[in-house]
């Protein structure tokens, strides 16, 4: 009964994500391949409902921990749906492939960590700041998409490293044993 539930949670989260997507390919707001679709089904499914379903024996009796799990995971799938369905943050370039070695810092750091609160929280904070780190590389190396977006390439990576960090503090109060409100 239990996984049956874990399921039909996972399907549900997913069915809106695709709803609100086909919505708006519709509408020709967003202009999404197929495969786009394919490729966040999979990461949706696969990847972050398993992960957390899978971190959630760990310690997710507390609830700051299950929020700090779900944020994380979050913010790696927007990451990685972003880079690979949409086009990439930095255009069509072999800077991108800097993005795995953000997500292999915070892969290695939780491995490191055991998954425990605190741990996490420091495996997380180094994942913010890889992540402030590719546009500074990307910059020194002359991306040809930063020539006229800089500012914009600047900011998003701003956003997904507050991301990590809110992701971080989470697992901090976690480790300290603070609740969040029921």
């Amino acid at each position: 009964m239990n996984k049956m539930k874990t399921l039909n949670r996972i399907a549900i989260g997913t069915g809106i994500m695709f709803l609100i997507a086909g919505i708006l390919t519709l509408f020709a707001i967003w202009h999404w391949r197929p495969g786009a679709f394919v490729l966040a089904f999979v990461l949706l499914i696969g990847g972050v409902g398993l992960a957390y379903e899978l971190t959630k024996k760990k310690m997710m009796r507390k609830r700051v921990y299950r929020f700090a799990v779900g944020l994380a995971l979050t913010t790696v799938f927007l990451l990685v749906w972003m880079n690979a369905a949409v086009g990439g943050i930095l255009g069509d370039d072999p800077a991108n492939m800097m993005y795995f070695g953000v997500l292999l810092v915070g892969v290695i750091g939780a491995l490191i960590a055991r998954l425990e609160p605190q741990g996490m929280s420091w495996a997380l904070f180094a994942t913010a700041c890889a992540m402030v780190l590719v546009p500074a590389i990307a910059l020194m190396i002359g991306t040809p998409a930063l020539a006229n977006r800089a500012g914009a390439v600047f900011g998003l990576h701003a956003v997904y490293a507050m991301l990590f960090v809110g992701s971080a503090l989470l697992f901090r109060k976690s480790a300290r044993g603070v609740s969040l409100r029921k």
